[in-house]
């Protein structure tokens, strides 16, 4: 039996996987190295979901983990694996990058440009045997382009600064039930900003048909087509990440706006991962 993990800055969807086959798909908070200590992944792990699957196997019978991740730096994988060993003692851990994940659900064995659109976001271009370009997405703060944390803090800093008129600022201000001070208090003191900033985007999607909503979106992917997309070679353009797919008709105007073909547009990396993870499971008693 393995288990997959993909875990983005908000969740973490796992999967175990038998040698006969079947699989089971739990959820738990997510898992990142950049944002958590390793104290506090565990804590994830042992608190979230190792309750989940106490009832299905013992942790012994898993053989291996393959853990993709965001914020799974050459530097900050060891981190996570320990987490991960400290709750798993007798199983074998791989942690990569989510980028990883996304191209092996994405692409397979081709080649293309693949990108997360979560509440992160990040790109590369695979040439189907391994990732050849990656320009760096630097966190919500430097980068994340196309992510729902940037498009959060934009639909914000908008909705703050008077530039969505008065009836969209006070329908915001209600749904949320925040204020300024809240708003601010949160970004800047608590943990989690990119959470808290991500959770705002689904106000676009609920209220897209607003023209002023809709140029909003439009413009947060459209700085994300031309300030990432033509640094990679001329290839269809696949997503994955909740952002991508709740908003992919909009996504698929700017691609197209823009001279680039679309690619796949997954909510879930997974079954791909899941294919491409079957050759690893090993019959155990």
């Amino acid at each position: 039996m393995i288990l997959l993990a993909d875990s983005g800055s908000t969740k973490t969807h796992w999967c175990l996987m038998t040698a006969n086959g079947q699989s089971s798909e739990f959820f738990t908070d997510g898992i990142n190295p950049f944002l958590q200590t390793t104290d506090a992944m565990r804590n994830t792990i042992q608190l979230q979901f190792l309750p989940q699957i106490a009832h299905l196997l013992w942790a012994g019978t898993i053989t291996h983990i393959f853990f993709y991740g965001a914020g799974c730096t050459p530097e900050k994988k060891k981190f996570v694996a320990a987490a991960l060993q400290a709750c798993f003692k007798k199983s074998e851990v791989c942690v990569e990058s989510d980028m990883i994940g996304a191209v092996h659900g994405l692409l397979g064995s081709e080649a293309g440009i693949a990108c997360i659109l979560g509440t992160g976001a990040n790109s590369c271009y695979y040439d189907g045997k391994q990732v050849v370009k990656n320009v760096p997405a630097l966190g919500y703060i430097l980068g994340d382009e196309g992510s729902g944390a940037v498009l959060g803090k934009r639909l914000v800093a908008d909705v703050l600064k008077n530039q969505l008129g008065d009836d969209l600022k006070e329908q915001f201000l209600s749904r949320f039930n925040v204020t300024q001070a809240d708003i601010v208090e949160h970004v800047y003191r608590q943990p989690f900003p990119n959470r808290y900033l991500a959770n705002f985007s689904r106000f676009c999607a609920d209220n897209i048909s607003d023209p002023r909503i809709y140029k909003l979106v439009y413009n947060h992917f459209d700085y994300f087509a031309k300030r990432i997309l033509p640094q990679y070679p001329k290839s269809p353009v696949g997503f994955v990440g909740s952002i991508a797919y709740y908003y992919q008709d909009i996504l698929k105007k700017v691609l197209c706006d823009n001279g680039f073909e679309t690619g796949k547009i997954l909510q879930s990396p997974m079954e791909g991962m899941k294919e491409f993870h079957k050759k690893d499971i090993v019959p155990t008693t």
